[in-house]
């Protein structure tokens, strides 16, 4: 079997887990998750940090993405494209975030502001990457859309080095996840009950 085949299982398994957490789950994680990452010396000395909206069941992001603005941070959010790649817009608080349908897929919440283009994210310190979990080695799972398979190599073909920053929930930090050639490491790993770090604080 190859790695692809082997990512869908792990996709629908991990989703059907998500699937049964109550809002209230999500809400409590979100705000651990903030605490925690809000402790990290990458976003703590951070200018601008490349973020995303959380949806649905993912880990919250929205607590920690208020409080990096509030420290006066420059949060970056992301605008879906038609193919699948992402322009990113600055965030400017609670209202400035509008609901965007993409086709027949999810609603997406994005930055209504100006559009920056997709090489902005290259001037980020950090980025925080969504995700279904992260093994021993820092590969993460994504949701296969490739969207942040683009982004990190924009990144690698700039030759910028930004802390690569996933958050997840407790559970979805394992052993193993399928991994193809262009998949990358990311650096380090929140969940509501800790961080794993794969490479130091640089």
């Amino acid at each position: 079997m190859g790695a692809e085949p082997d990512k869908r299982t792990s996709r629908r398994d991990l989703l059907a887990v998500r699937g049964g957490l109550t809002a209230a789950d999500v809400e409590a994680a979100g705000a651990e998750l903030a605490a925690r990452a809000l402790g990290l010396p990458e976003l703590a000395h951070a200018r601008t940090v490349a973020a995303y909206v959380s949806v649905g069941t993912e880990p919250g992001t929205r607590a920690l993405i208020d409080a990096l603005h509030a420290r006066g941070v420059r949060v970056l959010l992301p605008v879906l494209l038609p193919d699948n790649d992402l322009d990113w817009g600055a965030y400017a608080g609670a209202g400035s975030l509008m609901e965007v349908r993409h086709g027949g897929r999810m609603v997406l919440l994005e930055p209504s502001g100006d559009r920056l283009g997709a090489e902005a994210v290259t001037g980020a310190d950090a980025v925080l990457l969504p995700g279904l979990a992260v093994d021993d080695r820092g590969m993460r799972l994504g949701r296969g859309g490739g969207s942040y398979d683009r982004v990190l190599a924009r990144l690698e073909r700039s030759g910028v080095d930004p802390a690569l920053v996933v958050l997840l929930y407790d559970s979805e930090v394992v052993a193993r996840v399928p991994a193809e050639p262009h998949d990358r490491p990311v650096h380090a790993v929140v969940t509501p009950s800790g961080v794993r770090r794969f490479r130091g604080p640089s």
